[in-house]
C-alpha cells in the first residue's frame, strides 16, 4: 500500500507548481465548490495511477488543484464508497496522497439521511463525532510512515474548526444543527425499523461516506471538519420512498449555503 500511494503522490507532485495546505472531498451533488476555486491543474481520477474511478452519477471524478480562499487547496470532486466494490485501503488512498502533497488540514462534505426529529430536509449538520458500521479502514498491517496501530479517536471532528464555523455561520445568517453521523455500508436506504436503530445508538444523521476519511486522516494527524446535508427523513412519520435523483436535487439546492460556510473556513485557517 505504501508503495502505491508513493506512486500517486510522485505523478501529482511532477505535475503542480504549489502544494496544498487544505484538502477537501466534495459528495453527492456537492461538486459546485469547484466553481469557487482558481483552478490550476485538473486530474481524472483515471490519469492518476492506483486511484479508483468514481461511479456514482453526482461525483464527476476529478482531482482539483487551485486557490480558494486565499489558500492553496487539492479538491476531489467526487468519492468512493465501500459499496461500489473497493477495498477501504482503496477508498481512502487519496486521502493519504493529500496528506503526502503537503495537507494540513481536512474538510469533508456529504448527503445525508436526518434521524433527528428535530431536523428538516435542507438542514446543513455539522459532525461532532461519528460512529462507525462499516469496516476500519486501518484493518491489516499497519505503517508507522503513515500513522500508530492504535489512533485515538476521541477528537476526530476538530473542536476548534467546528467552533469556527459556528461563528461563521451566525454571521452569515445560515441555520447549522449539530450531531452524529452514523456510517453504513450501502447501497440500499435504510429500512425504517435501521432509522430507528441508528438512531437509539445515538446518531442523528446517516450516510454511507466520511468515516472511513476521517478515520484515515486522524490516524496521520490531520485536523477534520465534516459537514452533512439533510436530503431526506428517517424520522416515523416522515419517512417516504426516495431515489437518488431526490438526494442530488435537495444537495444542490443547499450547497450554496455550505458552499459559503467552507468558504470562509478555509479563509480563517
Amino acid at each position: 500500500m505504501l508503495e502505491k500511494i508513493k506512486q500517486s503522490t510522485e505523478f501529482i507532485k511532477n505535475r503542480i507548481n504549489t502544494f496544498p495546505d487544505v484538502g477537501i472531498i466534495l459528495g453527492t451533488g456537492l461538486g459546485g465548490l469547484v466553481k469557487e476555486i482558481e483552478i490550476e491543474h485538473e486530474f481524472s481520477y483515471s490519469e492518476i495511477p492506483n486511484f479508483p474511478i468514481s461511479t456514482v452519477e453526482g461525483h464527476v471524478g476529478k482531482l482539483i488543484v487551485g486557490k480558494l480562499s486565499g489558500k492553496n487547496v487539492i479538491a476531489m470532486q467526487g468519492r468512493f464508497h465501500y459499496y461500489e466494490g473497493y477495498s477501504m485501503q482503496e477508498i481512502t488512498l487519496p486521502i493519504r496522497v493529500m496528506k503526502f502533497l503537503g495537507i494540513k488540514y481536512l474538510i469533508i462534505s456529504n448527503a445525508s439521511g436526518g434521524v433527528n426529529p428535530d431536523f428538516e430536509i435542507g438542514d446543513l449538520m455539522i459532525i461532532t463525532d461519528h460512529i462507525n458500521l462499516i469496516p476500519n479502514p486501518l484493518i491489516g498491517k499497519n505503517y508507522e510512515e503513515l500513522g500508530p496501530r492504535f489512533p485515538d479517536m476521541s477528537d476526530a471532528y476538530d473542536k476548534e474548526l467546528i467552533d469556527k464555523a459556528e461563528k461563521i455561520a451566525k454571521r452569515l445568517n445560515i441555520k447549522v444543527q449539530k450531531g452524529v453521523y452514523v456510517a453504513v455500508s450501502g447501497p440500499t436506504l435504510e429500512t425504517p425499523a435501521e432509522y430507528r436503530y441508528i438512531r437509539i445508538i445515538g446518531g442523528d444523521a446517516v450516510g454511507m461516506s466520511t468515516v472511513p476519511e476521517v478515520i484515515v486522516a486522524r490516524h496521520m494527524g490531520l485536523p477534520c471538519f465534516a459537514i452533512s446535508i439533510i436530503t431526506d427523513l428517517g424520522v416515523p412519520g416522515k419517512i417516504v420512498k426516495v431515489t437518488h435523483e431526490d438526494v442530488q436535487r435537495v444537495a444542490s439546492q443547499s450547497e450554496p449555503k455550505m458552499t459559503k460556510i467552507i468558504k470562509e473556513l478555509i479563509s480563517e485557517l
